[in-house]
């Protein structure tokens, strides 16, 4: 089947509504491949735009295994208002949906097809009362599966982030990602690579944990702008496990700053065209 069947099989959809307010951007997070920390960096810029005064959501779309209520030290149940889900809010404020926020207990599985999953991220969209907010984030499960095509489909985003990590491997799968986008014709605004490298606490010398660098190759292979690559922090990293991520900013200033500044000029770009 060639990208043009591919595309036309998919057929036209929909866009879905969400009544309960006015979502300026939605912004899907995206990786290849798990294990590249793309939750992270979800919250990481979820964070950064917040702390620019913008309001800021996230639905967790990665419905088998949830992490930003882990990220922001949030737990409890969802309730109807009324009208429709309230989101659980962080800390700081930022709104959140996830699975986790209708399960009885946080361990308990998600063992759902993936119809049934689709279905339920769809809901997060159009059921939850987001109100008025400048950004609405979704952190994608990894890969090309059922719930990356039902938020491309169906959702009115207005464009993707792209996580990757330094591994070789890493290549092939961040063009499957855009190639997908781009038969939906979903803009990718940009790609972030993570897990970059390791900076010695003693002597500052970069320590390629992962092997070395291949963010400009990757972006440039890709046709993609490189936002920027993000360094293991254990400080990061403690704060993550901690459910203190919003503390980020403070903890480590400036480490997610770049990042922040070249994906708000990639959606002025976007909003340009």
């Amino acid at each position: 089947m060639t990208e043009n069947e591919t595309v036309a099989s998919h057929g036209k959809f929909e866009k879905s509504v969400n009544p309960f307010g006015t979502i300026k951007h939605v912004v899907a997070v995206m990786s290849g491949k798990g294990g590249v920390g793309k939750s992270s960096v979800t919250a990481l810029l979820a964070v950064a735009l917040h702390s620019r005064g913008l309001s800021v959501g996230i639905l967790d779309a990665d419905v088998t295994g949830p992490s930003i209520p882990k990220l922001f030290g949030v737990k409890g149940q969802v309730f109807n208002n009324g009208l429709g889900l309230e989101p659980l809010q962080s800390a700081l404020g930022i709104k959140l949906m996830s699975i986790n926020f209708l399960l009885e207990k946080e361990d308990q599985p998600v063992i759902w097809r993936g119809p049934m999953i689709s279905g339920v991220v769809k809901q997060f969209f159009e059921e939850v009362t987001w109100g008025d907010l400048d950004y609405l984030l979704i952190d994608l499960p990894p890969g090309t599966g059922d719930v990356p095509l039902t938020v491309m489909q169906s959702l009115p985003l207005d464009g993707m982030i792209v996580v990757s990590s330094p591994q070789e491997l890493v290549e092939l799968i961040v063009k499957k990602a855009v190639h997908m986008a781009e038969q939906m014709q979903i803009p990718i605004l940009g790609l972030i690579e993570n897990y970059s490298y390791l900076e010695c606490p003693d002597c500052k010398k970069k320590i390629n944990v992962f092997g070395e660098s291949r963010a400009e190759q990757v972006a440039s292979s890709a046709g993609l702008t490189l936002f920027g690559k993000l360094p293991i922090v254990s400080k990061v990293a403690s704060l993550a496990d901690e459910g203190n991520i919003e503390a980020v900013e403070t903890v480590v200033p400036g480490f997610f700053d770049s990042i922040a500044e070249s994906f708000l000029a990639g959606i002025g770009k976007i909003k340009q065209g």
